[in-house]
């Protein structure tokens, strides 16, 4: 299936790495169910992926349908039975996600902040943009230096 640069894209990122074993468990909810997602009826062209075992990622390619607000409730709902059924949160803004070598890692704003001040996140850190909305952001946008992210605007008095 081939979905175009200015598909939708939502990003739902976890507290804590999900096993292997979750992974294939989530893969197939979250497949089966973009598999069938609609809006008004009409089929959407969708997909939905785990990354890094950290990431939920819904992709829906408008040019068949659009989404609805109905429509997204939905997929919301599947989120939501995800993060009771594995404990965990997928919801929290707050949480930050880097890469600290080679690995994602998970940190509150504040430790985050604490990093910052001791150095262990510099302006070359790759961190992650989950406000993305579109599936070329994604794919040149998610995943910059520190210096290239929003992360920037709200820590940069840290650096």
């Amino acid at each position: 299936m081939s979905f175009s640069p200015q598909s939708k894209v939502w990003i739902y990122q976890s507290d804590r790495a999900f096993t292997k074993e979750e992974v294939v468990a989530i893969e197939q909810k979250i497949s089966e169910f973009a598999s069938q997602w609609k809006a008004h009826g009409h089929q959407l062209q969708a997909k939905a992926e785990v990354f890094h075992n950290f990431f939920l990622v819904f992709t829906v390619d408008e040019a068949t349908a659009g989404v609805t607000g109905c429509s997204i409730d939905a997929s919301v709902r599947v989120v939501k039975e995800i993060e009771h059924q594995y404990r965990v949160d997928l919801f929290n803004r707050f949480n930050i996600a880097y890469l600290a070598e080679g690995k994602v890692v998970v940190a509150s704003k504040e430790n985050f902040e604490t990093l910052i001040n001791i150095k262990a996140v510099r302006s070359e850190t790759i961190v992650f943009n989950n406000m993305v909305q579109t599936l070329a952001e994604l794919e040149n946008k998610w995943q910059v230096p520190f210096e290239q992210s929003w992360h920037n605007l709200v820590f940069a008095h840290l650096l």
